[in-house]
């Protein structure tokens, strides 16, 4: 008489086997579903897990959304020029009493919105037929600053009379003079416009992607 004797060594190995490719499998899930955050990747894993974007698009909500740029700064105007200081005397020539310097100078103004004036009342939203639409009346565009960058500005020349000690105050004057010459370039060259357009672009951008399917920026 032959008694056999089957060993459970095989079954065990492939239930192991099994239990690591089931822990494996998982832990390639959790990293694809981590890391799909955009395109279609993104896609897929939203169908897995089920989720759904949804945004809260009430005027307050939007209005809040939009606040949260704030200081929105939309065009850097930047220029090089060169701008002269000088002091006279009323009786006496230059070559004895004067003062003179050129200034070679680089400077920029910035330009942008204020979000932070948007109120609700500027902002209309309208549902028909399952179509969503927005209306948003920005604030007006401001200068936010203008400012030499003083690495880049410095002295061309400067003469002084035989008469006369240097002024001090003449180089401060002269760089508060440029100032106002590059913020008035900038404003005749249309800077508060092209912030406007530029901030219109940017928000128009941001109301599409809380799911608006028409929006008009003005």
């Amino acid at each position: 008489m032959t008694t056999q004797y089957t060993s459970g060594r095989g079954s065990s190995g492939t239930f192991l086997a099994f239990l690591l490719a089931l822990v494996l499998g998982a832990a390639a899930m959790v990293v694809f579903l981590r890391q799909a955050t955009t395109g279609i990747l993104a896609r897929v894993a939203d169908r897995i897990t089920g989720r759904t974007a949804t945004f809260d698009t009430s005027v307050p909500a939007v209005v809040q959304r939009i606040q949260r740029l704030s200081r929105l700064e939309t065009v850097v105007y930047s220029t090089d020029t060169v701008v002269e200081g000088s002091k006279s005397s009323v009786v006496l020539p230059d070559l004895l009493a004067g003062d003179r310097i050129l200034l070679v100078v680089h400077g920029q103004s910035i330009a942008g919105i204020d979000l932070a004036q948007l109120k609700p009342e500027d902002v209309r939203i309208d549902e028909k037929n399952g179509t969503r639409s927005i209306h948003v009346t920005l604030p007006a565009s401001q200068l936010f600053a203008t400012n030499l960058d003083n690495q880049h500005t410095r002295v061309y020349a400067r003469s002084t009379g035989l008469l006369v000690p240097a002024d001090q105050n003449l180089e401060s004057d002269t760089r508060a003079k440029a100032e106002q010459q590059l913020q008035k370039s900038a404003l005749d060259d249309g800077i508060l416009d092209a912030a406007r357009k530029n901030a219109r672009a940017t928000i128009t951008t941001l109301l599409y992607s809380l799911g608006f399917n028409q929006v008009d920026v003005t």
